[in-house]
């Protein structure tokens, strides 16, 4: 059974401001070690659970955030950018059993801390065939076309309960509660991977690959906070502005969908301006 762990940083353990989690300030170090406690829980958990690989991929930011020392000498990690999947790169390779969102978090124009959906501020809104659409819920359309089941999401209250919706077999542990976009009710790393890594034991059971579910085709929307960003998007092929600040694109497979994603967040994030936006 091999296992790949999906591994984002905002729904981490003690996670709750954005220095938590920007690359190379003093919080984000501290935070590193809270981050890779969780993760390693997983993996603890899973290989409890009879798993025979887990492989981790790094999903946040700059890709490079996890402390391999820290880690299971079991696991494998896959680290740094670019990556043709981003955050679920390795699933489609045919050999990955079942699938951890961990660390994961609500979406733009969701409730939740540090609520985000690829970049930090600039998307308002991301919908999927008309339902709002957090990573969790995008990063679901692409598995499923793997037949790749997601058997366990942690993140703070709302990550959680968002993951009802696009994984409601799965697992979810909640490391904190969310009470504001800042701040949330925290439990102690010690608690945190003791739960993940009981979760993680009870998923590998579910990790069990299925037909590949062809979903499509995906209309997918994207709100930006500015107009200037919604015209700059509009390069790539496809991508149509339906609004003041709203572009669409539709795609028969998610697989293309995601690529079709990040491609226009990548353009929209270097069309910001450093003091106008």
């Amino acid at each position: 059974m091999k296992i790949l762990i999906s591994a984002d940083m905002e729904g981490a353990t003690g996670v709750t401001w954005p220095a938590d989690v920007l690359p190379g300030t003093p919080q984000w170090e501290r935070c590193r070690s809270l981050f890779t406690s969780d993760v390693n829980a997983a993996v603890l958990g899973f290989f409890d659970g009879g798993a025979d690989e887990v492989l981790i991929n790094e999903a946040h930011w700059t890709m490079r955030n996890l402390l391999l020392e820290q880690l299971d000498e079991r696991a494998e990690m896959l680290t740094g950018r670019h990556k043709s999947l981003s955050m679920i790169e390795g699933v489609q390779h045919g050999d990955v059993d079942g699938i951890a969102f961990v660390g994961y978090h609500a979406g733009a124009g969701m409730e939740g801390v540090l609520a985000h959906t690829y970049l930090a501020n600039q998307i308002t809104g991301v919908w999927v065939n008309g339902t709002r659409a957090s990573e969790g819920l995008l990063n679901s359309h692409v598995v499923a076309e793997y037949g790749v089941p997601v058997v366990l999401v942690t993140g703070d209250d709302l990550a959680c309960e968002d993951a009802l919706g696009y994984a409601p077999g799965a697992l979810k542990v909640a490391v904190k509660d969310h009470v504001s976009r800042y701040a949330a009710v925290c439990r102690t790393p010690a608690r945190t991977a003791a739960d993940i890594r009981a979760a993680a034991k009870a998923a590998a059971a579910l990790a069990v690959r299925h037909d590949p579910v062809a979903g499509g085709p995906f209309t997918v929307e994207v709100e930006f906070d500015a107009e200037h960003l919604s015209m700059a998007v509009t390069v790539v092929p496809g991508v149509r502005r339906v609004a003041e600040r709203k572009v669409a694109y539709t795609s028969d497979t998610m697989y293309e969908g995601i690529r079709t994603f990040k491609a226009v967040t990548t353009i929209a994030s270097a069309a910001v301006e450093e003091q106008y936006g």
